[in-house]
């Protein structure tokens, strides 16, 4: 399967909600922004979005500048390198089960205390965020962080997604509610007793198949990478977009072969989708959407060659398309790329 993890993009609420930290220390963040290589004048469109890669800079300048793995938001400064001892202490594990054990005895060193404890039960498991004293988060962006990191580390240290059943959190559901679908490919609960994540036990006894010089290449771009580019090869969005791949100047697949090819029913496979909060028509367009972002940052490409490399015969059918993803026309999306947009 082709992979298209480098064209995936990323909402310009999260940027934003990453910075927020980093501003009420002081700091200047067009000057992070433009040191990760985004333009603020993107940000000025409403519906602006990154690439992964441009996410995952943002993250390490932000956590260099801060000094500080919780950017700022934490109840307590987490100092540059304590993701890193945890991983250093916890690819030492049989299972997975230990692997969440060991880090919420690392996590607990720390006062205030900012982690996440297994809880497990007859028929399920759940990772409970534990955070002591005051955070400074009105985005949500630290408490979402956590969740993530957690959950793809532990997939990642067992080399197959751990498949969530319920993604639960304390608060009511924020304006970028809808995100969360394509993060946590769960159903959602918003308005909790507790932010958690729920998934069948049957995932602790997984073993740990990475080993230490992994982890060593793991941890020259992660955590940042674990936030902007989530491994979804094996969920069924993730296979879909790998059987699509990028060559959108061919005709796309259609549902059926799809399903064919997955081994699966077309009835089962839209009731997987269904589970994991999508649709196949949905997965197509954000497809279309990010692999025209990925193409509009080549300055070099006229429009009208993007407009047939993602699948539009007409480009005024693309304008349409673009504009109702994004809410600005491409020209627009590329001046504000450019830092020239007009006000």
């Amino acid at each position: 399967m082709a992979p298209v993890m480098s064209t995936l993009t990323v909402s310009k609420h999260f940027v934003e909600a990453s910075l927020s930290g980093a501003e009420r220390l002081g700091l200047d963040s067009r000057a992070l922004l433009q040191e990760a290589g985004i333009s603020p004048d993107l940000l000025r469109i409403d519906m602006a979005r990154v690439s992964s890669d441009q996410f995952s800079r943002l993250m390490q300048v932000i956590w260099n500048r801060t000094g500080d793995e919780f950017m700022g938001m934490g109840p307590r400064k987490a100092r540059t390198g304590t993701f890193a001892t945890m991983c250093a202490l916890v690819i030492n594990c049989q299972t997975l089960e230990e692997v969440y054990e060991q880090a919420f005895r690392f996590s607990r060193l720390f006062e205030p205390m900012v982690s996440m404890e297994l809880e497990v039960n007859e028929d399920n498991a759940r990772l409970v965020a534990r955070i002591e004293g005051e955070i400074h988060d009105p985005s949500y962006f630290l408490r979402e962080s956590i969740l993530v990191i957690w959950h793809r580390l532990g997939s990642w240290l067992i080399g197959q997604p751990v498949e969530l059943e319920k993604a639960e959190f304390n608060y009511p559901r924020p304006e970028h509610g809808d995100e969360y679908r394509h993060i946590f490919h769960c159903p959602l609960a918003f308005d909790s007793d507790c932010i958690a994540l729920t998934f069948s036990k049957r995932f602790l006894s997984a073993p740990v198949i990475r080993d230490k010089p992994e982890m060593r290449q793991f941890l020259k771009t992660s955590p940042a990478d674990l936030l902007s580019r989530p491994d979804e090869s094996n969920t069924w969005t993730g296979r879909i977009r790998g059987l699509i791949g990028r060559d959108f100047s061919k005709p796309m697949p259609d549902f059926d072969w799809i399903a064919q090819e997955l081994h699966t029913s077309p009835q089962t496979l839209r009731r997987r989708l269904k589970q994991e909060n999508t649709s196949f028509q949905e997965i197509k367009d954000l497809l279309r959407r990010d692999m025209a972002i990925y193409y509009l940052s080549h300055q070099e490409l006229p429009i009208n060659d993007i407009a047939e490399r993602v699948g539009f015969t007409e480009p005024s059918t693309f304008h349409r398309a673009f504009k109702k993803w994004t809410g600005v026309t491409p020209g627009a999306w590329r001046e504000g790329e450019r830092g020239d947009l007009a006000n």
